[in-house]
């Protein structure tokens, strides 16, 4: 989705038990959570990205979720990522810039979206792994 991996394969593949959410846009900017499986009720949301028809009340904050894994447009050897700009992912975890586990964080992406290096801001919430078509990839230094 305008050079986003596309996750609609994988989720459905996903194994019987797990709880698997789908993004729902939130008043402040923020993403909450709904669960979601396949065949139940989308709407389509501002962007044209379909989400959970469900009521405000159902919905989960970031921080109730295990692991979230996200699409991207770039990453670095860091684990920086760069999403579509509007900032939704790091107002969402900004939690997590203070070392406040969960989630786990991992982005989804073909191996040709990783660059040199991302210019990082002090909003940026980095991922803890990038799992590609051809590798997973942890950041190569411990800095937050």
């Amino acid at each position: 989705m305008d050079g986003e991996i596309a996750l609609h394969a994988w989720q459905v593949r996903l194994p019987p038990g797990l709880t698997y959410c789908l993004p729902v846009l939130s008043p402040g900017r923020v993403l909450r959570f709904a669960a979601w499986q396949p065949g139940a009720a989308l709407r389509t949301n501002r962007y044209g990205i379909p989400e959970p028809d469900v009521e405000d009340d159902t919905l989960l904050d970031a921080d109730a979720m295990a692991m979230v894994v996200t699409p991207l447009l770039a990453f670095d050897a860091r684990c920086q990522r760069l999403g579509m700009g509007s900032g939704w992912y790091d107002r969402s975890f900004a939690f997590r810039r203070d070392g406040v586990p969960p989630p786990l964080l991992v982005g989804a992406a073909f191996e040709g979206q990783r660059v040199d290096g991302l210019d990082e801001q002090p909003w940026d919430v980095r991922l803890d792994a990038v799992c590609t078509d051809v590798a997973t990839w942890m950041p190569m230094d411990d800095s937050p």
